[in-house]
Parts: C-alpha cells; structure tokens; sequence
C-alpha cells in the first residue's frame, strides 16, 4: 500500500521546486553575474511576464492573442514618459521633441509627470484596451484564426501610429536616454541589481496569482470555454465575459512588463511592440509549453538566451539556429520542454510504483 503525504506536507513538495528557482534567482543571480549579464536576464525576465499573460490566454483559454506587442508597448511607452519629463525638467520638453520643432509640450503627456500615473496608466491602458477589444470581438464570437489576425493587424497598426507621430513618440527611433528613476542613476550598478530584483519579485507574484487564478473555479471555467465554448454557453455561462476578463489580465501583465523593460534596458521603440517581436513571444510559449505556467516562462527565458548567445557567437547566421532550435523542440517535443519534463517526471513516479 502506498502512504501519502499529508495535505500540508504534499503542498509544500508542490511549491518546493518554485522556491528553489525563486531563490537562486533572487540570490544567486546578482552574486554570481557581471552587472551585464544580470541586465539581460532582468530582460529576459520582463520578457517572462508577457509569456505568462500569453500562458494564461493562450494555453489556458484558447485565444491565440499575436499582438501582445500593443500592451508591451503601451506600457513601455508610459513610463518612458515620465523618464523624459524627468529628464527634462519642469517646463522642459524631451529631447525629441526639441529636435522635432515642438514648441510646447502636448497635453497628453502632462499627467506622465506623475510616477503613480504613469505606473497606473501602464496597467490600466491595456487592461481598458483589451476589455474594449474582447468585448467588441467575443460578443461576435470572433475565435480561432481570426481573433489572432485582428490581434496582429492591431499590432501593425500601432506600430505605423507612433512612427507617424514623431513629435509625440519619437518616430521610429522611440525614447532612450533615460539617466534616473525615482531619483536614483540608472548607470548605477546597485540601481541595475535593484531592478533585477524588482523585476524578478513582480514576476514571482504574478506567476503565484496566475496558477491560483487557473486552480480557482474561474480557471476550471476557462479551460471549459477553451474546450467547448458553445456548452458553456447552454449550461448558463458567459463565454464572452469569461475570455474578456482573461484577455485584460493578459494584457495588464504586458504593459506592466514593458514599464519594467524600459529602465532595464533603457529604451522603447515601434521596433519592440510591432508583429515580429509579438510573434517571438508567442513562439517562446510554445517552445516552453503553452498549457504549463511554468512552461511558458522558462520558454521565455530560454528563447531570449538563444537569441543572445547565438547572435553573439554567429553573427551571420543565428536567425537560422533560433528557427532551427523552435523546430526542434516542436518536431521531438509537441508539448514543448514542459512536456518534456512532465514525461520524464511521469516515468519516474511509474518506476518508484514498480
């Protein structure tokens, strides 16, 4: 007969692997990498917390979303504008600005000099974005294809906005030279450190929601309307609501991943939140495992190393070795590492039984 652990005992055992992770990344992390190193892992990480909003979207509620780019850079674009209006001072402009003739600063940018309005509005922007869009394409029951196309052709089309409005975005060249954050030198070694650390905490938090989010009622719901939409439908539910909900929480996580993005690494631009980056993302989840959480952020991660450790070492060709490496793992692995891990995890626990 086989004993099983107590309840509290088993909960532990399930949340023992995220605080290992959790505590190599926090501790070992900074100690062990050079400052550089450690900013593009606080990348990756940003990066991380878009996958886990497409994770939850995607993998968990059937809604192939290729315009996540539009939240990311939304609210990316918030907090590069109280950087700039930092920058320049009371009753200064940003330097675009002066480069473009603007004479006076335009009145959409007058509430960014407040961080908790451009914090807020990094949030709230998407998350209203996104309910405006759900509700507008669910309640048509836009699904499958189409809801990813209009996701894309939405990415295009913002991308085509700010490089038309060069005194207001910057154009094509988007906002850099950001030099202070909340009073502190973002060349700054500690404040670099301080950033990862943040970055690292906020994506702990909203992986721990999320995968209570999807163990709740609510979660066993969408993976319902996932799976048989129109039976949802006739046992009483919203499948529209439903999916609108899950859609703004994926969208509020983007923006908050790009405000985080943009002190990181120290710029926005149309080139980061058009269709490519988007469906970078969106490959990544898959790579990772777009029906395991945890799937979707090491997918992120991995891909972002990839990319980096491949154009650093083949310049010439490591577009090549990073298509090459998503075929891979979708050739030999459909459900991505995560399934692979799963696999590996299931024949073990067959053999202790044995």
């Amino acid at each position: 007969m086989i004993r099983r652990p107590p309840p509290f005992a088993a909960a532990i055992g399930r949340h023992l692997p995220f605080a290992a992770v959790a505590a190599v990344a926090l501790v070992a992390a900074p100690l062990l990498l050079e400052p550089f190193r450690l900013g593009l892992l606080a990348k990756y990480l940003c990066y991380a917390i878009v996958a886990l909003g497409i994770g939850l979207a995607w993998g968990q509620g059937g809604m192939l979303a290729l315009g996540q780019g539009v939240f990311f850079g939304l609210g990316g674009y918030s907090m590069a504008m109280y950087l700039k209006l930092t920058e320049a001072g009371p009753g200064g402009l940003p330097d675009f600005m002066v480069w473009s003739g603007v004479a006076e600063l335009p009145a959409l940018w007058t509430p960014f000099a407040s961080p908790v309005f451009a914090v807020g509005m990094a949030v709230a922007g998407p998350v209203a974005l996104a309910v405006v869009l759900g509700t507008l394409v669910f309640r048509q029951r836009v699904r499958g294809a189409y809801f990813a196309i209009l996701t894309q052709a939405l990415a295009a089309a913002m991308v085509i906005l700010l490089v038309g409005q060069q005194g207001l975005s910057g154009g094509t060249n988007g906002m850099t030279n950001f030099f202070e954050l909340f009073g502190q030198d973002l060349a700054e070694d500690s404040t670099q450190r301080g950033l990862y650390l943040v970055v690292a905490g906020v994506l702990g938090v909203l992986y721990l929601a999320t995968r209570q989010l999807v163990r709740s009622r609510y979660g066993r719901l969408l993976v319902a309307v996932r799976d048989g939409e129109d039976r949802v439908r006739f046992l009483g539910y919203d499948p529209a609501l439903v999916k609108t909900v899950t859609f703004a929480v994926s969208a509020g996580m983007a923006g908050l991943a790009g405000a985080l993005f943009v002190p990181v690494v120290g710029i926005i631009s149309p080139a980061l939140l058009g269709v490519v980056p988007s469906l970078e993302l969106v490959v990544a989840v898959a790579v990772g495992g777009r029906h395991v959480l945890a799937g979707a952020v090491l997918g992120a991660v991995v891909m972002g190393y990839a990319k980096t450790a491949f154009s650093e070492q083949f310049a010439d060709g490591w577009l090549y070795l990073q298509g090459a490496l998503f075929i891979l793992v979708m050739t030999l692995a459909p459900k991505g590492i995560a399934g692979i891990a799963q696999s590996v995890v299931g024949r073990l626990r067959r053999a202790r039984t044995t």
